[in-house]
């Protein structure tokens, strides 16, 4: 969830609208009520976004915590990727922003006494251009705060930088388009020498699609030098973030999601995850990363237990859901068959996230039943997790324009903001599902079942995996089958891509029998576990035709007659 945006029940939503104006959740909003029935939803761990401090409009200053600069905040909430006190909490989600670090070990708590674990965002690779930490604990040095901002790299800096040059803020960047004025946007932010931007810019004048908002930090890797790598005596960065890690995993937080963990050298991860790991047995480091050649160092050497199936999985699937006939199963096949080399179980699948545009949107898939072929095979492809953004099981379609992202089919991570079919999930914090119409309540339904299936059924959670379609021709376009299968339990996973009902002539071949160790001999019986069809018998070697309704997905459960 985005932890601001989950619990607020304002509905105003006025572009770059102030807290006042379009509200905020809190972390008191997320009740037990609220963590009952997302436990319910078939959930094991939820992650909260936007937990650290990072930099906001909002005035804190009588509350000790210094002013941002709208001029290097994206938005008025501003981007929870650009942070300004790794020691602190953002005070946006305070009830009493004096206990804000009290709420959300109370969240902490909550969250644990029902059943499920904590993750938190893990920003390691740049922080806000105004970093300051006023929760740091005794003997901590803030970034930065011993560097020789003389040189643009030195092994031992926090930061880069570029000598003699002053930072010059984008002057097509118009933060609030007119809404505000005054000494938060004046374009005079002041920085100099001026430091290398988050996304690796080093140039004084980044542009408005750059990072422009961040800082990179420095792990000792010479980037403008051929990235030679300068690891011996460790750079202090590295044990910075060592030390936060360790900060909050004593806060009893669960594991962490690494905001793009593959543009901070693997050899930190290898040192820190192991550290981490030995004082706090059990703690999930998940990566986000886009190089599929990498994918095994982090896994390996870097000790990450989860990565973004985002090049993968996520981009082949959507490619088949959008309603442009452009998606091909062969995309499946090829991915199943690159991460079955020891990797499948590693990969976190997913539909929607922060960064992605929901499903439902006109700007993707238009319509939210085209998630039930695609989640499904989201979760049941491989045993390692999956995941869903809040207002997914719901239908939310991410229309409106915020603020800094504009219309995008996105939900804002910038600004404040209510989220209408979650809004009607929540039920001004009942979370009952009681503003609902027929159809969200349907496909939440299909979510509770898919997900609860997904963590119960032994053949998905760590089951073998047999291709049924994965050759040429073996089904028509849009449909694709395959089984997950243990020595005690198999099913039959049918989904279909397509906008129109479609036929599907199931046998089950002799290589596939054996593959699950079974005989041709008599008839089988398919449960279907997804939906209300009724069973279906057939002799293996018999072509059976089964017609699979538009975006539909069957997870039949096979046993002998």
């Amino acid at each position: 969830m985005m932890t601001r945006l989950f619990g607020n029940k304002k509905t105003t939503n006025k572009t770059y609208g102030t807290l006042p104006e379009n509200g905020v959740g809190k972390f008191n909003d997320i009740t037990d009520k609220a963590l009952q029935e997302i436990k319910k939803l078939g959930a094991t761990h939820v992650w909260y976004t936007g937990v650290l401090e990072h930099a906001v409009l909002t005035d804190y200053t009588k509350f000790g915590v210094a002013l941002d600069d709208a001029d290097v905040v994206k938005g008025r909430a501003g981007s929870p990727y650009a942070i300004k006190d790794y020691y602190d909490v953002n005070p946006d989600l305070a009830v009493d922003v004096r206990k804000r670090m009290k709420e959300f070990e109370a969240l902490v708590a909550r969250t644990h006494g029902n059943g499920l674990k904590v993750l938190i965002d893990f920003v390691p690779n740049h922080v806000a251009r105004f970093y300051t930490s006023d929760a740091k604990p005794s003997g901590v040095q803030d970034f930065g705060a011993q560097d020789d901002n003389s040189v643009t790299f030195k092994a031992s800096n926090n930061f880069y930088y570029i000598p003699g040059q002053a930072l010059q803020v984008p002057k097509t960047y118009n933060p609030l388009s007119g809404t505000f004025r005054g000494p938060q946007e004046d374009g005079t932010f002041k920085e100099n020498p001026a430091k290398v931007t988050g996304n690796d810019v080093f140039n004084a004048a980044p542009s408005e699609n750059d990072w422009f908002e961040t800082v990179k930090l420095n792990y000792g890797v010479d980037i403008q030098n051929n990235r030679t790598t300068h690891f011996s005596p460790t750079p202090d960065t590295w044990l910075k973030m060592r030390d936060i890690l360790l900060f909050w995993a004593g806060k009893g937080v669960d594991g962490f999601r690494c905001d793009m963990a593959e543009m901070v050298p693997v050899e930190f991860w290898a040192w820190a995850i192991p550290q981490v790991k030995e004082k706090h047995p059990g703690i999930t480091f998940i990566a986000e990363i886009y190089n599929p050649k990498e994918y095994r160092n982090y896994i390996q050497t870097g000790h990450f237990d989860y990565l973004y199936d985002k090049v993968g999985l996520y981009d082949a699937v959507r490619r088949l859901m959008e309603n442009k006939g452009q998606g091909n199963t062969a995309e499946i096949t090829n991915v199943w068959r690159e991460e079955s080399q020891g990797i499948s179980n590693h990969m976190l699948r997913f539909l929607e996230n922060h960064d992605e545009q929901r499903l439902a949107s006109s700007e993707f898939a238009g319509t939210p039943l085209a998630g039930i072929p695609g989640m499904t095979l989201s979760a049941t492809l491989g045993s390692g997790p999956v995941m869903v953004y809040f207002g997914q099981e719901v239908g939310e379609p991410g229309k409106g324009q915020e603020g800094f992202q504009g219309e995008d089919g996105r939900t804002t991570i910038f600004d404040y903001w209510g989220v209408p079919t979650h809004q009607a999930w929540m039920n001004n914090g009942k979370f009952d599902g009681g503003k609902l119409t027929q159809d969200q309540k349907d496909l939440r339904a299909f979510y509770t079942k898919l997900l609860n299936i997904s963590t119960s059924r032994e053949a998905i959670r760590q089951g073998k995996f047999y291709a049924l379609t994965a050759e040429p021709n073996a089904a028509p376009a849009g449909v694709y089958a395959y089984m997950r299968h243990t020595a005690q339990e198999r099913i039959l996973v049918l989904v279909n891509f397509n906008r129109q009902s479609t036929n599907y002539g199931l046998t089950l071949t002799p290589p596939a029998l054996a593959a699950m160790n079974l005989d041709d001999k008599g008839a089988f019986i398919l449960q279907d576990l997804l939906t209300d069809m009724p069973p279906l018998f057939f002799q293996p070697s018999v072509k059976t035709s089964i017609t699979l309704a538009p975006m539909s997905a069957h997870m039949f459960l096979l046993q002998k007659k």
